[in-house]
């Protein structure tokens, strides 16, 4: 089974329907996870939420979710009620979701900052195979004993301070492998995960 994962979209609509579109039909994935921000900065932030909501993708509150200005009221209502930390299960594996570190959204979780060590004891706390970040707009993938963590990178692609890795990715189940790919390159070859 592979599942799209996709994060810090930004309010950049174009960026999220090239995303989907590879999804769908270059990579053939069964189900698609968006670790949060749909908002923030971007040019098409409502249409950005309607395209997530219109196609039921599951999504966690990113900080930039918080405020929903601008927003029609269907898509604010659908804000305000994602949940900080998601939970599923796909082919027996368990998937934790959430933006920055679980229960909250503000945090985010480096690779200079973590163990393997500290990330074992994380999947264990969280009984949890797999756990789906976002937030730092850096890609990540490190397989420790007890699974894997994840964070796909951001997608916009519009110019900002910020900077945005331009990134989506595949998780393959059931080895838990992962590929990244860059959204402004042909998604013929993965990246290299940092």
């Amino acid at each position: 089974m592979d599942i799209g994962i996709i994060a810090d979209i930004h309010g950049d609509y174009a960026a999220l329907t090239t995303a989907l579109d590879r999804l769908d039909n270059f990579h053939h994935v069964e189900h698609i996870l968006c670790a949060g921000d749909l908002i923030g900065r971007g040019p098409e932030q409502d249409q950005v939420v309607s395209l997530i909501r219109r196609r039921g993708i599951v999504t966690v509150k990113g900080n930039h979710d918080e405020w929903s200005h601008n927003l029609s009221h269907d898509n604010a209502i659908f804000l305000d009620d994602l949940p900080i930390n998601w939970q599923g299960k796909f082919m027996g594996y368990k998937v934790f979701m959430c933006h920055g570190k679980p229960g909250n959204n503000i945090w985010g979780l480096y690779r200079d900052h973590i163990s393997d060590t500290l990330l074992n004891m994380m999947l264990g706390s969280l009984e949890a195979d797999i756990l789906i970040v976002g937030h730092t707009h850096v890609p990540m993938y490190i397989r420790v004993a007890n699974g894997c963590v994840i964070n796909p990178g951001s997608l916009y692609m519009f110019n900002s301070m910020r900077i945005s890795s331009h990134t989506y990715g595949v998780l393959h189940l059931p080895d838990m492998s992962f590929d990244l790919y860059d959204l402004a390159a042909e998604p013929i070859h993965p990246l290299e995960t940092p």
